[in-house]
């Protein structure tokens, strides 16, 4: 039986063990990443925890040897050894993370094959596609390779299914060609759906307060597309790659920078990126991509296109639709129930438009499910629902066929006294409350925070502009 040699190891140096095994060789790993070495042990991989360079750890014989650690110089190290100690041996290396030309050329020289993942993966897409290298999953996958370092990956504050999905999704396209990335998110995880999907489904994300932004090399956006803009990044904090589905309202930079208005979910574009790249998400992801679509197209009844039903079709076979069926029927809490009673009792409704002030709240997310109920009353087209806690008033606006974008609406309204953000169906505000805490004691507070919020909100109705049309305007990327 043939005896093959692994020195080193890493992603590429676990799949390698694994088509090792499936061919029933023998083989012997030498290690130094301790990490590495009780996997493999666990493997029932006979490994030695020793330098991979040090030719006085290999064995007597071996017919091909495997290099396979993450750092090309190393790389360029072990493979000269094991060349030196078996002149006829099969070496194949993987090129490591980010090479220099020289390090290519020196494992080129030495070895009998190299692999370098990228290239393989890039080589892929243009053959399965057809197309040049200005072909989006081309260009993210050279952007990504252009980064010395880990990746961070920011969902917006708050972040719905479609953004959490998102950022998981985007993390495992930069691992797949060696490049560790980190999703995260601002805020709290605060709807009873999405606190479903993310425990249910096991996924795991940073949250901002968890994360040092000097340990990263890049920073992706995806599902917003502006730093500091409805994120808990610094306002203007260089970004590399951006991701998102909603038109944007302002110039919009980085090296990679992919928005689509036409396409109803963010969660559709990272799965067209995993399918042409040649990746089948495992179970979770595909279900929590699968329910980023549905949420953002409201089962495919708002905003969506002929690749929100391709990418849902593709990813259907893959999800856990048991898992499904649990997260879209959780239990609901006594403070939804409430908000939403409230909001139906308080309601002003003017023409097709109808706004509510709740008052004190203490989970804001239940304005978001309060804005989609209220949508359900007959001849209503858009809703406004908003309430205060901690010292804040926050609003959550939705549409359903009405001639006017709810995202520019809000901003019109509120962006002068606060924040506010969204796209044409769905947008959100958050606004201090400042002095309007200090009410008489003839006033209550929610009649003050419903006076003026609902003021401006209906003066701003008056000269509400339409939902953008046509092609997405070009901004620079520079």
């Amino acid at each position: 039986m043939a005896r093959r040699l692994l020195l080193g190891c890493s992603a590429v140096g676990n799949t390698l063990v694994e088509r090792t095994r499936a061919d029933n060789a023998e083989l012997v790993a030498i290690t130094d990443d301790t990490g590495w070495a009780s996997t493999l042990r666990d493997r029932n991989v006979a490994t030695v925890e020793a330098d991979p360079t040090d030719p006085s750890t290999y064995p007597d014989t071996a017919a091909v040897v495997l290099v396979a650690g993450d750092g090309p110089e190393r790389n360029v190290a072990a493979a000269e050894a094991a060349r030196r100690h078996y002149p006829d041996a099969m070496i194949v290396a993987h090129v490591g993370t980010n090479p220099t030309a020289d390090q290519l050329a020196a494992l080129e020289g030495v070895a009998d094959r190299v692999v370098d993942p990228v290239e393989a993966i890039a080589d892929r897409v243009r053959e399965a596609t057809g197309v040049d290298a200005n072909e989006e999953p081309v260009r993210l996958l050279s952007t990504l390779r252009e980064l010395s370092g880990p990746l961070l990956v920011v969902a917006h504050d708050n972040p719905d299914p479609d953004a959490i999905a998102s950022a998981l999704g985007l993390a495992r396209v930069a691992e797949s060609v060696g490049v560790p990335a980190d999703p995260c998110y601002g805020g709290e995880i605060a709807h009873q759906e999405n606190r479903a999907m993310v425990n249910l489904l096991d996924l795991r994300l940073h949250t901002f307060d968890e994360i040092d932004l000097d340990d990263y090399d890049g920073v992706a956006l995806v599902d917003h597309s502006r730093a500091g803009i409805n994120d808990s990044l610094p306002e203007g904090y260089p970004v590399d790659i951006v991701v998102d589905h909603h038109p944007p309202r302002g110039p919009v930079a980085g090296s990679f920078v992919d928005i689509r208005p036409e396409i109803g979910a963010t969660s559709t574009l990272i799965e067209e990126y995993l399918s042409r790249i040649g990746i089948e998400p495992e179970r979770e992801l595909a279900t929590a991509l699968l329910y980023g679509i549905r949420i953002d197209t409201k089962d495919f009844t708002r905003s969506t296109s002929i690749p929100d039903f391709e990418a849902a079709a593709s990813l259907s076979p893959l999800a856990d639709e048991s898992t499904l069926r649990r997260v879209e029927s959780p239990s609901v809490s006594p403070e939804t129930l409430r908000v939403i009673a409230r909001a139906i009792e308080s309601r002003d409704v003017r023409g097709s438009t109808v706004a509510s002030c709740v008052g004190e709240i203490t989970d804001r997310d239940t304005l978001a499910q309060a804005a989609e109920r209220l949508l359900d009353l007959d001849g209503i087209a858009v809703t406004f629902v908003f309430g205060y806690m901690d010292g804040v008033i926050y609003g959550s606006a939705r549409s359903r066929g009405a001639d006017l974008d709810v995202g520019e609406l809000l901003r019109d309204a509120l962006d002068p006294v606060g924040s506010a953000g969204g796209h044409a169906t769905m947008a959100g505000a958050q606004v201090p409350l400042g002095i309007l805490e200090e009410v008489s004691e003839s006033e209550s507070l929610s009649d003050v925070v419903e006076t003026f919020v609902a003021g401006r909100f209906f003066e701003a109705l008056a000269d509400a502009p339409s939902p953008p049309a046509g092609p997405m305007p070009e901004f620079s990327t520079d």
